[in-house]
């Protein structure tokens, strides 16, 4: 039996700015329903990566196929209706309220006013929102309910694929593994395909199906490493920079259970 097409191609993708290489040849399929996470140091070229998946950025080499159709090849609002994306700073606008903020692409889409008012109420009860907060402005909300907020908006328009650029990174511990989660219960209730790019490495390992790892090298960032978090843990890698990064939650966790004893020792 054939296995169908990847959804997501990315075939030798490098960008460059005046000159300076910031990826170079990352080649990438992703698969109908996966949650892959990119994970990796400072300037590996993650972003990057990841906005040339909805042309945000344009490659300056290679290609991206949505369903087999290059993204430079297809206009704005085609694009936008089949790929949601969660800002790393949020972005809302902050002089129209949630249900505004929230409505924006299915209002450039032109949907009638009630079917864009259902959709709001829906996406709140999903991002755990209660629908009180539609009338409020972003700066009404905390943190971590802004960042709910950018999620239904990155959903608004019943996107199959959903992109994540550092989503949790400002907020506090509890909300971050809160909205974690509920990210993870959103992708698998309405069947996304989801790219996720993060620092956090543990993180990455306990809500994605799959990790690429990058780097940054002389000709800019590359993917050294590309698994599911089980092969990576059991050490399924050659490169010292990928054992460093997967290494990093382990001991941590390791010096939280000696802690741990240790206070258990002196009660």
């Amino acid at each position: 039996m054939t296995a169908p097409p990847a959804l997501i191609v990315l075939d030798q993708i490098g960008k460059t700015y005046d000159g300076a290489p910031v990826l170079t040849g990352a080649s990438l399929s992703i698969d109908r329903g996966q949650f892959v996470a990119l994970v990796g140091g400072s300037g590996a070229g993650k972003t990057t990566l990841l906005k040339t998946i909805n042309a945000l950025i344009v490659p300056t080499t290679g290609r991206v196929l949505i369903d087999g159709q290059d993204v430079a090849e297809q206009p704005g609002p085609a694009l936008r209706r089949r790929v949601g994306y969660v800002f790393q700073e949020v972005g809302l606008f902050p002089h129209m309220t949630v249900a505004q903020n929230i409505g924006i692409t299915p209002s450039l889409l032109d949907w009638p006013a009630d079917r864009i008012a259902a959709r709001v109420a829906t996406l709140l009860d999903l991002v755990a929102l209660p629908r009180e907060v539609a009338p409020r402005l972003p700066a009404e909300l905390s943190g971590g309910q802004r960042q709910r907020v950018g999620v239904a908006r990155a959903l608004a328009a019943e996107p199959s694929i959903l992109l994540m650029d550092e989503p949790f990174g400002a907020l506090d511990p509890v909300t971050r593994v809160a909205l974690a989660q509920d990210v993870r219960r959103l992708h698998d209730a309405l069947n996304l395909t989801t790219v996720m790019v993060t620092h956090d490495v543990g993180e990455a390992l306990l809500t994605a199906d799959r990790i690429v790892v990058m780097a940054a090298g002389p000709q800019g960032g590359e993917i050294v490493a590309d698994a599911t978090p089980t092969a990576l843990l059991a050490g399924a890698h050659a490169d010292s920079r990928v054992t460093a990064l997967i290494d990093a939650p382990r001991r941590q966790a390791e010096k939280l259970a000696n802690l741990a004893q240790k206070g258990g020792a002196r009660g």
